[in-house]
């Protein structure tokens, strides 16, 4: 069977989790060779499946991300996974640009947005809140300052569980 790519954006998908242990390791071994690609790993999704486990990876590029950048990536990640086995069950894997509401995930992520809207769910309930959609107004070694509707808000970077870019469609 040959390859499988894929090139595209998901929005509004609901995010896939996995184990702690197993995305760490993933994301160890992704990242170092998409940065000798020149590209960025923006995120990560696994999900296991019956016959067939689904590896989602999501990258970028200042210039953007094309069909033929996927289709590369794909091809050395799997060559890589093919060395280092890092999942145990047969999977399907498919690489992808960010889309519009792409995945804070790293500082950097949340330094290049700075200004723009997000949205965020933390990791434990603060005054019985998890979700905040607001403007990303700063940061700092230990956190974000977010603005939700002229409030600031401050949030550690431990807090956060997941953040996205929140673009207001027209």
């Amino acid at each position: 069977m040959g390859l499988l790519f894929f090139c595209g954006a998901f929005s509004g998908y609901r995010a896939l989790t996995m184990a702690a242990p197993l995305r760490e390791k993933l994301i160890a071994l992704t990242e170092p060779l998409l940065g000798q690609l020149g590209y960025e790993l923006v995120d990560l999704e696994y999900a296991p499946g019956r016959a067939r486990a689904l590896l989602r990876i999501f990258i970028d590029r200042p210039e953007g991300v094309g069909l033929d950048d996927c289709e590369r990536v794909s091809h050395e990640i799997s060559a890589l996974f093919d060395v280092e086995d890092p999942v145990s069950t047969g999977y399907t894997l498919e690489v992808s640009s960010p889309g519009l509401d792409r995945v804070l995930r790293t500082p950097e992520h949340f330094q290049r947005f700075v200004g723009e809207r997000i949205r965020l769910e933390l990791r434990i309930a603060r005054d019985g809140r998890r979700r905040y959609t607001g403007r990303l107004e700063a940061l700092n070694a230990e956190g974000i300052e977010l603005n939700v509707d002229g409030a600031m808000v401050s949030v550690s970077f431990a807090e956060i569980g997941r953040a996205r870019l929140a673009p207001l469609w027209s």
